[in-house]
């Protein structure tokens, strides 16, 4: 089996030996030049399966070098080496297209996993990078130009190991993308942790992420590995990452830049080889600006960003997602497929959706228990509010009408029909709630338990509004 050969640029004659004999260890071919000139007349005649190069070279910069590697041999993974902490450099590198970077003093054991993960990406095809196809057909169900960008993104960022912020309205599948890009990609064999930024305790975030010694506080009765340790050689995925507290982001940048973490009660850092991916619903650059997260940690995770498309952006994949959903949801409840009637799938294509793709599961979900006879007719959708999103999440209490010119609730007298008795339930109900809440209808619908669209539909036909 032909040896793979790697190129190390660097104009420091003792990192160029350090690195020959490390690699030379790991069986592999070592080819080395002090400058830019001499690299590029390699990568002329070599076809490399690895680079590393200096930032800093007598005849120009490791920057150059990059972009030209990613334009003109993008199936070679390269890595910047940076001095220790120029974290800037090591993100602009990332951003031109390096696989990753490494800080001087070289650590030899951290260097060893990075080429590893490196030649597993060389070994891959490069045509991959651009082909639908290779997202799992199991995530990401849809057709629509928005869908297919999307995918051929993840494809393309799977082969760095560059940081990932995913970003996009709750319920579109930020997850799913996040677990995309680590299928894809070289550390698909490690393991893939999500974490709810939003769901840990602050006092005990540090203990979660970083892990803790026995006996470094009360109740530590043995040690215990953080998030960071249990994903190493694998993908963290920081979901929510705006909920992190800022003592956790100052923290979380230093280990992010240093690949190690300080146990809690430990004594020294233990290196870890993670790939970091976070994602969030809120404006996190919106965030920055008043001071609620941190900028320097913003433009670290923030390297490279894959924006994931609302459901109304996505033309055509409601009736692909719909019968997708419906058959999992069926094997999972052991009941037949529905059949979705074409007036309700229409119901479905004419509606907004503001919880995106998983709010159209629990409609799906909630029709398969509604329908009669495995058939799922509009009125089981229970989609009750008019099509059209609507931005007015709040109504100022001054818009509200006043107390005499809402109807009094009608009496139950026997007298009436059925659908009347109820409507003048529903009625007495709206206005207590409209009268306990000042009129303000987010938070009257909120008692209620329904939807500020359900109540506004609800206002409407009962003749309230």
């Amino acid at each position: 089996m032909t040896k793979q050969t790697v190129l190390v640029i660097d104009d420091e004659r003792d990192i160029r030996e350090l690195l020959s004999i490390t690699l030379g260890r790991m069986d592999l071919n070592v080819d080395t030049a002090a400058s830019v000139s001499d690299a590029k007349k390699l990568l002329g005649e070599v076809r490399y399966d690895l680079c590393f190069t200096d930032m800093r070279l007598p005849d120009g910069t490791g920057q150059e070098l990059i972009e030209l590697i990613a334009r003109e041999h993008p199936e070679t993974p390269v890595a910047m080496i940076t001095a220790y902490g120029n974290v800037e450099a090591a993100v602009e590198a990332l951003k031109a297209g390096a696989f990753d970077f490494v800080s001087k003093p070289v650590d030899i054991h951290m260097l060893r996993r990075l080429v590893q993960t490196a030649l597993r990406v060389s070994q891959q095809p490069a045509e991959q990078a651009s082909e639908d196809a290779e997202v799992p057909a199991s995530r990401l169900v849809g057709e629509s130009q928005a869908l297919r960008e999307v995918r051929a993104r993840i494809a393309k960022v799977a082969r760095s190991q560059a940081p990932i912020y995913i970003s996009g309205e709750s319920g579109t599948g930020k997850e799913l993308v996040a677990r995309s890009i680590h299928e894809l990609g070289p550390r698909a064999a490690g393991p893939f942790v999500p974490v709810n930024c939003g769901a840990i305790p602050s006092e005990l975030m540090e203990s979660e992420f970083f892990g803790h010694k026995k006996g470094s506080f009360t109740g530590a009765h043995a040690d215990k590995e953080g998030l960071f340790q249990t994903a190493s050689g694998g993908t963290l995925f920081l979901d929510e990452v705006a909920e992190l507290p800022l003592h956790m982001q100052v923290k979380l940048l230093r280990v992010i830049q240093e690949k190690a973490v300080r146990p809690i009660g430990g004594r020294g850092e233990v290196p870890v080889d993670v790939r970091i991916l976070s994602a969030t619903h809120k404006d996190l650059a919106r965030l920055v600006q008043t001071g609620h997260f941190r900028q320097d940690l913003y433009y670290r995770i923030n390297v490279i960003e894959l924006k994931v498309p609302p459901l109304r952006e996505r033309e055509g994949d409601i009736p692909l997602l719909a019968r997708h959903v419906l058959k999992r949801l069926s094997e999972q409840a052991g009941v037949a497929v529905p059949v979705l009637q074409p007036a309700a799938l229409a119901a479905l294509g004419d509606y907004d959706f503001p919880g995106n793709v998983r709010e159209l599961e629990n409609v799906l979900e909630r029709a398969i228990a509604l329908c009669d006879n495995g058939v799922i007719e509009p009125v089981d959708l229970m989609l009750e509010s008019p099509p059209g999103r609507d931005d007015e999440d709040e109504e100022d209490v001054d818009d509200m009408p006043d107390d005499e010119s809402l109807p009094e609730a009608a009496e139950g007298n026997g007298n009436v029909g059925l659908d009347d008795y109820i409507s003048n339930i529903e009625r007495d109900a709206i206005l207590k709630a409209l009268k306990e809440t000042r009129y303000n209808k987010t938070a009257a619908a909120k008692k209620l338990g329904i939807t500020f669209r359900a109540l506004r539909y609800k206002l409407k036909k009962l003749g309230i509004d």
